[in-house]
C-alpha cells in the first residue's frame, strides 16, 4: 500500500503532471463552453455588446490575436526556463535542477499558456458564418478574453519568482523547507520500533530460526523506498525475521544481498519475489525516506561555492546557517528504532537506522574539507557547532558535536596564514571547554 502511494505521490510531483492536468482542463472547458453557447445563444444587449463579439469575422479576429499571443509567449517561458537551469546548473550544481522543474508556479505558467492556446483554437474552429448557419461562442470568446488577463498577470508573477528563484539564500531557504517537512514526516512519531535492548532477543530468534535465506537485489540503483509495515505483516505470517543490510539514500548494486531472511523453512521463490517488492531502487535519490538527501543538496551548493571557479564564501555561510538550524531541530527529535515490532510486540525486522551523528556527519564534514582555505567558513562552522552544541540533549550528541568542533579547529590551525584567524578560531573553539586529555 506504501509503494502504491509512493508511485502516486511521484506521479503528482513529476514535471509533466501540473501542465498535462491543465492542458487537459483547458480542452474539457472548451468543450463545456461550446456546448452553453450552443444551448443557449446567448445574445448581448446595452452596454455588453461593446464587450462580446458581433460577428463571426470579429471574433476570429479575436480569438486568433489571443492564441497567437499565447504561444508566443509561452515560447518566452520555455526560454526564460531553459536560461534559468543553465544557470542554475553551473552555479549550483545539475542535482538541483529538480527543484526548478518541479516548482510548481513554472509548471502552472507553462501550462495555462499551452491551455489557453489549446481552448482558443478549438473555440477558434468552431465559430461558423454561413448563411445556413452562424455560431458566435460569446461565452467562450469572453472566457478566453479573461484568461489572458490571468495568463498577463502569470506572466508578472513567474518574471517575479524566477528573480528570486536564482538566488543561493532563497534556494538554500527552500531546500531547509523541504528538510524540516522529511524530518517532520519520516523522523518525528515513528512507531512500530523497539528499544536498542532488543539485541539479545534478536539472537535468540535467530536461533530459533536456523534458515538462512539471502534475497538479491533485481537491479542496481538507489533504494528510494522501504515498506516497512508491509515486510512486519509478511514477517508475521510467514514467522520469520528480516535483516535489512541497505537504508534509504543508498546505492544498491545488482545481485547484492538486499535483505537477509530467516526463517524455520526454505522460502519459496515466489515469496522471495514478494519480498523484492517491498523494496523501490531507481536511478536518482528522492526525500521521501531519506532526509540526508536534502542535506546533500545543501552541502552540494557549498561546496560548489567554495570551488575556486566560482569562490564565494557568502553562499557557502548560508549554506551553514540553515544546516546549523536543521541540526539543531535534530537534537529534539527521537530517531527511529533499529529494531521493528509486529502487532504482538515480536521483533520482526532489523534496519540500518538514521542517526544524529550520521546526520551531523553529512551535514559539515565536506564543507569542512573544501572550506580549509576560507578562514570566515571555518571559523562561521565553528560557530555553528557551538550553537548545536547548546542544544544538545544527550551525551552521545555532545560527544559527536566536540568531536566535529575538534576537528574544525584542526583545520582551521593547519590552514589559516593568519595568527589572528587562528587566534579568533582558539577563542571559539575554547569556549565548548573541552578537556585537554580528550580523546575525541
Amino acid at each position: 500500500m506504501k509503494k502504491l502511494r509512493y508511485h502516486y505521490q511521484n506521479i503528482k510531483s513529476s514535471f509533466w503532471f501540473v501542465p498535462l492536468l491543465i492542458i487537459l482542463t483547458g480542452i474539457g472547458l472548451a468543450v463545456g463552453f461550446l456546448y452553453v453557447d450552443i444551448s443557449h445563444h446567448y445574445k448581448p444587449t446595452g452596454i455588453l455588446r461593446f464587450i462580446f463579439s458581433g460577428s463571426a469575422n470579429s471574433a476570429r479576429s479575436v480569438l486568433s490575436s489571443i492564441a497567437a499571443a499565447m504561444i508566443g509567449v509561452a515560447g518566452t517561458v520555455f526560454s526564460i526556463t531553459l536560461v534559468v537551469l543553465t544557470l542554475a546548473s553551473s552555479q549550483f550544481g545539475p542535482r538541483l535542477l529538480r527543484n526548478f522543474m518541479y516548482n510548481r508556479l513554472n509548471q502552472t505558467v507553462l501550462g495555462v499558456y499551452v491551455s489557453t492556446f489549446l481552448f482558443c483554437l478549438i473555440i477558434l474552429n468552431a465559430v461558423k458564418g454561413s448563411e445556413e448557419f452562424t455560431l458566435v461562442p460569446n461565452l467562450s470568446i469572453l472566457f478566453a478574453i479573461v484568461m489572458t488577463v490571468v495568463n498577463i498577470v502569470l506572466l508578472i508573477l513567474f518574471i517575479h519568482h524566477v528573480s528570486l528563484s536564482i538566488q543561493p539564500s532563497y534556494i538554500i531557504a527552500e531546500i531547509g523547507r523541504e528538510l524540516e517537512k522529511s524530518i517532520q514526516q519520516f523522523l518525528v512519531n515513528k512507531s512500530s520500533g523497539a528499544g536498542e535492548d532488543s539485541a539479545n532477543a534478536i539472537f535468540e530468534i535467530k536461533n530459533k530460526l536456523k534458515v538462512r535465506t539471502q534475497v538479491k537485489s533485481p537491479k542496481s540503483g538507489y533504494l528510494q523506498l522501504i515498506d516497512i509495515a508491509g515486510l512486519i505483516d509478511f514477517a508475521e505470517n510467514e514467522n520469520c525475521f528480516i535483516e535489512i543490510r541497505f537504508k534509504p539514500g543508498e546505492y544498491v548494486v545488482k545481485n547484492v544481498t538486499l535483505v537477509e531472511v530467516s526463517s524455520e523453512g526454505e522460502l519459496e521463490k515466489s515469496k522471495i519475489r514478494f519480498i523484492e517488492n517491498y523494496f523501490v531502487l531507481a536511478s536518482q535519490k528522492t526525500i521521501y525516506q531519506d532526509p540526508e538527501f536534502a542535506i546533500h543538496q545543501i552541502v552540494e551548493i557549498a561546496v560548489k561555492a567554495l570551488s575556486p571557479g566560482i569562490n564565494d564564501p557568502y553562499t557557502a555561510i548560508n549554506c551553514i546557517d540553515s544546516l546549523s538550524a536543521s541540526i539543531c531541530r535534530l537534537t529534539e527529535i527521537k530517531f527511529p528504532s533499529k529494531f521493528h515490532t509486529d502487532q504482538h510486540n515480536i521483533v520482526r525486522i532489523s534496519t540500518i537506522p538514521l542517526t544524529f551523528e550520521g546526520m551531523l556527519n553529512t551535514a559539515f564534514n565536506q564543507i569542512r574539507q573544501f572550506g580549509a582555505g576560507s578562514p570566515s567558513v571555518i571559523i562561521r562552522l565553528m560557530e555553528a557547532l557551538r550553537t548545536v552544541h547548546e542544544f544538545s540533549k544527550t551525551k552521545k550528541q555532545e560527544q559527536a558535536i566536540l568531536r566535529h568542533a575538534k576537528m574544525v579547529f584542526t583545520t582551521g590551525e593547519n590552514s589559516f596564514q593568519d595568527s589572528h584567524d587562528i587566534a579568533d578560531l582558539q577563542n571559539r573553539y575554547n569556549s565548548f571547554n573541552i578537556p585537554s586529555n580528550s580523546t575525541l
